[in-house]
């Protein structure tokens, strides 16, 4: 697997033109690119990347969209230009949330008795259902802890790694999910975390499990006190969210690959 080299975090100030070159050579696209894309001229684009032009606030939002940046960080574009933040970031917690916050737990509920957890940008969990508590036991109580984070508590060998029957597959499953969200974000906690990751102690090479498909649904076998558990997970994102919090926000889903797990996650469920 190539190294991916990773371009200045940006979560330290810097001018608006760095930002927007910076977005621009992610996406892989050349000014012509991006000029034509966001229907402005390839001289004014080249003035705004170097400072010699300030943008307006619509050509900010404009570009961002073309680049398909993400909220957080097309609130640091209009502030890096002189703008307001356009996009709200409030605390899942927040008061005003709370219409969200208990769709989501519906959503997380209602997939019982299959596991189901809600995670934050950086991994960590915010809500649950009530499946997900019975399937960690034996877990290093360090690693419960808040924040609990889902990675950590997954490929650690305190954590539930021990008992995942397909570790390597999981492993680089994992991986390459956040190998691509630092692609996609330049998240510095992001990359600190892949690095504390891979220093984990490698797992042996083995078979990957049938059933892959990238970018949709992913095997997981985990042996428990209820025997060993046939599982495939899939991830959930709001699609069109206004709110920076809610397009952070990720489900992750486990469904029973066979009848024997979903019949020991029933009975597991009504212990």
């Amino acid at each position: 697997m190539q190294a991916m080299h990773h371009a200045p975090a940006l979560s330290t100030p810097a001018p608006f033109g760095e930002r927007l070159r910076h977005w621009r050579q992610r996406r892989r696209l050349s000014q012509l690119d991006l000029a034509h894309a966001a229907e402005v001229s390839t001289r004014h684009l080249s003035c705004v990347e170097t400072g010699r032009a300030s943008p307006s606030r619509d050509m900010v939002l404009r570009l961002a969209h073309r680049l398909d940046v993400p909220l957080r960080e097309r609130n640091a574009l209009l502030v890096a230009a002189g703008y307001a933040p356009m996009y709200r970031e409030r605390p899942l917690d927040a008061p005003e949330m709370a219409d969200a916050r208990a769709a989501v737990q519906r959503i997380l509920d209602c997939h019982e008795p299959w596991p189901a957890l809600a995670m934050d940008r950086h991994w960590n969990l915010l809500m649950a259902n009530r499946i997900v508590p019975l399937l960690l036991s034996r877990v290093d109580a360090q690693l419960l802890q808040p924040p609990v984070n889902v990675l950590r508590l997954s490929l650690h060998p305190g954590g539930l790694a021990p008992r995942i029957a397909n570790l390597a597959q999981w492993r680089a499953h994992l991986l390459e999910r956040l190998r691509q969200q630092i692609h996609e974000s330049s998240d510095p906690v992001l990359a600190a975390l892949l690095q504390e990751l891979q220093a984990y102690p490698l797992p042996p090479a083995s078979p990957p499990l049938p059933g892959e498909h990238l970018g949709v649904l992913m095997p997981f076998e985990f042996r428990t006190s209820a025997g060993t558990l046939q599982l495939v997970s899939t991830t959930t994102v709001f699609g069109s969210p206004v709110d920076v919090t809610l397009q952070e926000l990720a489900l992750e889903t486990f469904f029973p690959a066979d009848d024997a797990s979903a019949a020991a996650l029933r009975a597991l469920a009504a212990a």
